[in-house]
This record gives structure tokens, C-alpha cells and sequence, in this order.
């Protein structure tokens, strides 16, 4: 007789909580925000197994479930998602100078050529993953090099720690320096070999990843959309209309494209899984098709401010009448901070600048649902409910003298939450888990 494999233990967090159950953009907060002030949060073999009010899952917790109380000036979260991010940038946070096409060629292509180098790509690998930890982000959508090995040493560290991720190898076979420029058919067979590699191992996914139209060939996107096609489960991530002199010159690469979308869309990368970085100048017949489509933008803002590249619109991006999916995107390394709540204070800024407040809880939503929604992943990730996985992060509401004084003076928890993505950073983040297991804690960081 077989024996069926022993249950794991349960385990419990304790917390006020926060969580959405849908689009609060299209529905309204009142519909989709969960606020539970004392919510009981309990895992067992990486997923959530019951999300609600203390007093009530204490009655379903097995005798001596063990439970880590946070306290009430906590705040238990779905994890962070970051749509759009660049884990070989790390090095080069915080260069100055530059607006997009100029900083490419004078920082990211000759900082890049150095991931040829696998031991280099590790170390580098291990400490970006290591600030995402710290910062609560617990899935990430991420760009390699053009070096395949870049991709394998991502891969293994983070197998290692267990996360969800996905990542993809950059193609590049034009416009860019000897050493990181591929070819058509060995940027389909090295993606190939990766994606039969890596893609749904564990917890991991693949991104193909076409680094934009200007440093691809006709026949690489063709390339691209031809292995999409043959592996529609995995995602495709590229940018698109970051900037104004970038927008102009795909017009003169693409002539034959009514836009920049189109040049995508014409190769077969526009659909549902895609996400395309940035999109400050999109216009309405872009949005339109991304809608119809069904793919999405990554809402970068601290990159779109530091390169001076434009103010996205999410409220523009995301009307009613045919709304886009939207996450958000640190773009380390034009993002200057992995924190996602820095990167929510510059949201709001972005949305100030366009006649909008985004108020605290939408952007929280577009930090772990929206974030999730747009990769495609909201049924995994994202929010707390029963058979979620089990990914979390455990924020201290008080993480600073000042931030703890300012919440002395907050009328409600929505201004508490406003104050948090304002004045917080990485001080902020109390405990990360991933699948249900501490990978970070505040109090013991050498957890990473």
C-alpha cells in the first residue's frame, strides 16, 4: 500500500493586512480593497491556506500551528511585483548625466559587455537578488545580457532561493557594440536552448526578450515573434516610447509601420503575456490595440524622471473605455531605487504632473495585483486568498522617527498608507517570505 507523503506544518503570520480581490482602477476601492486591521495569514507547502480576520482563522489553525504576531503597527502584504527591471544595470545605478539613447551608449552597452563573464553575471546576480529581498519584491520580470550565461547564472540563484521569476535573454543584432550584438538565428537558437532549460522549472519562467526595435532587424522581431509563437506560455518583454528621440528614430528604422507598436505587433510580439516598458508616448490607436490585445505596459517612473524621458499616464493608460494593463517597473538601472515605495512616491509625482492624484491604495495595487495582472500571474501571485502562493512581505509602519511621529497624525488607514509610499524605504521592510519561508528578516538579514 502507498503511503500518501505527510502534510507540512502549518505556520501563521500575524498583522494588520492588506490585499485586493480586483481591478480597483475599473471597480473601485470599495468593491476590491481587503483591509483586515488583526488578519491571520497561515501557509502550508508554499501557499496560503486561510487569509482573514485573527478571530476567525485562529478557529481553523491546527493545535500548536506556530504564529509570528507582528504586531499592529505591521502591515502583512502580498509581496512586491516589479514588471520591468534590469538586473546587469545594478552596477551602474546612479550614473549621471544622460538621456536615454546617450546613456546607453556610454553606460548600460560597455557595463553590459562585462556579463560575458559568468562569475561576474553570479555576483552580480546574487546581489540584485538580494536587494529584492530586502525591498519585499518577491517576483521581478527581468532582462539579462545578450550572453546566455548571464541568463543560466540569474536562473541558478534564483532557483536557489526558490523565487518566481522570469528573465529572458536580451536580443540585440544591430546598433550596438561587438560583443553584445547576436544574430537573428543565434539569438532564436541560444533563447530556444534557454527556454527548454529554464522555463517552468520550479517556480521560474522565461521572457523573450527583444531589447527594443532600435538595436533589432526586421528578421530578429520576425525571429522573435516566430519563437513566441512557439512557446505562447512564455511572456515577451521589450520597451517602446520611452523617449521622444527614440520614438522618432524607430520611425526612420520602420518606415513601412504606421507606429511603434505596430513594428511590434507586425512581427507577432503583441498579446497577452506581453509587456512592454514604459509607453509615455503611446498614442490613443496604441493603447487601443494594447487593450485589445490584451498586453501591458510597465509604468517606470523613477527611470522615465531620472533620464528626463516624459511623465506616463496610468489614468490615461487604463480608462474605462478600454483599459490597458499596467504594472510597475523599478527599471534599475535608470530607476534609482529597488524600493518599491520610493518608486510608488514617484507614481504619484508622475500622475500629479498629468491633473491626476493617484491616491495610496490604487498604487498599492499596481505594486502586487496590477503588477501580477499585467504578467499574467494573478492567479498565482499578487494578492492573499486561500491557494495563493505564499509569497509576502511584513512592512513596520513606524520604520523611521519621523515616519512614526507622522503617523500619530493620520486620520485613517488610507493616509497611513499614503505616508508609507511618500517617506518609506528599505527601513520599511520587516520580513520578505517566499513560499511561505523567511528569506529576509530586518532583525537577521543574513538571511541573504
Amino acid at each position: 500500500m502507498t503511503q500518501r507523503p505527510a502534510e507540512s506544518p502549518v505556520t501563521a503570520l500575524r498583522g494588520p493586512a492588506l490585499s485586493f480581490s480586483g481591478d480597483p482602477f475599473r471597480d473601485g476601492l470599495e468593491r476590491t480593497l481587503v483591509h483586515e486591521p488583526d488578519a491571520i495569514v497561515a501557509v502550508q507547502d508554499g501557499r496560503i491556506l486561510h487569509f482573514g480576520p485573527a478571530r476567525t482563522i485562529q478557529r481553523l489553525l491546527p493545535p500548536g500551528t506556530a504564529v509570528r504576531d507582528y504586531g499592529k503597527d505591521a502591515l502583512i502584504s502580498a509581496g512586491f511585483v516589479d514588471s520591468h527591471v534590469h538586473f546587469p544595470q545594478t552596477p551602474m545605478i546612479a550614473a549621471y548625466g544622460e538621456q536615454l539613447l546617450d546613456w546607453l551608449e556610454k553606460y548600460t552597452f560597455p557595463n553590459e559587455l562585462k556579463f560575458a563573464d559568468k562569475e561576474h553575471a553570479r555576483h552580480v546576480a546574487r546581489i540584485f537578488l538580494r536587494e529584492n529581498l530586502r525591498n519585499g519584491i518577491t517576483t521581478s520580470c527581468v532582462y539579462c545580457t545578450v550572453h546566455p550565461q548571464s541568463v543560466d547564472a540569474l536562473f541558478e540563484e534564483a532557483e536557489a532561493l526558490g523565487l518566481r521569476l522570469a528573465a529572458g535573454k536580451v536580443l540585440m543584432d544591430r546598433n550596438a557594440p561587438d560583443g553584445l550584438r547576436d544574430t537573428a538565428q543565434s539569438g532564436y537558437d541560444q533563447s530556444q536552448a534557454l527556454i527548454a532549460r529554464w522555463h517552468g522549472r520550479g517556480r521560474l519562467l522565461y521572457a523573450i526578450t527583444p531589447r527594443f526595435a532600435g538595436t533589432s532587424s526586421a528578421g530578429q522581431l520576425a525571429a522573435a515573434g516566430a519563437l513566441w509563437r512557439a512557446h505562447g506560455d512564455c511572456l515577451m518583454q521589450t520597451h517602446i516610447a520611452e523617449n521622444r528621440a527614440e520614438v522618432a528614430w524607430i520611425k526612420q528604422l520602420f518606415p513601412d509601420r504606421r507606429s511603434y507598436l505596430d513594428v511590434y505587433d507586425h512581427h507577432g510580439l503583441c498579446g497577452r503575456r506581453a509587456v512592454f516598458g514604459h509607453g509615455i508616448w503611446l498614442q490613443d490607436d496604441e493603447l487601443q490595440r494594447l487593450h485589445v490585445t490584451g498586453a501591458a505596459i510597465a509604468h517606470c517612473p523613477t527611470s522615465n524622471f531620472f533620464l528626463g524621458s516624459g511623465t506616463f499616464d496610468v489614468f490615461r493608460a487604463m480608462a474605462s473605455e478600454r483599459p490597458v494593463r499596467v504594472g510597475l517597473g523599478t527599471d534599475i538601472g535608470a530607476g534609482t531605487s529597488f524600493s518599491i515605495l520610493a518608486t510608488l512616491g514617484e507614481a504619484y509625482k508622475a500622475s500629479q504632473l498629468n491633473g491626476q492624484s493617484l491616491s495610496a491604495c490604487h498604487a498599492w495595487y499596481l505594486a502586487t495585483r496590477g503588477s501580477a495582472r499585467a504578467m499574467y500571474l494573478d492567479d498565482r501571485i499578487g494578492s492573499l486568498a486561500p491557494g495563493m502562493e505564499a509569497d509576502l512581505v511584513v512592512l513596520d509602519m513606524r520604520s523611521t522617527p519621523l515616519i512614526a511621529f507622522r503617523m500619530d497624525h493620520a486620520a485613517d488607514f488610507a493616509e497611513q498608507l499614503f505616508v508609507q509610499m511618500t517617506l518609506a524605504d528599505d527601513r520599511a521592510i520587516q520580513a520578505t517570505y517566499i513560499a511561505g519561508r523567511l528569506a529576509y528578516s530586518r532583525t537577521t538579514p543574513s538571511l541573504v
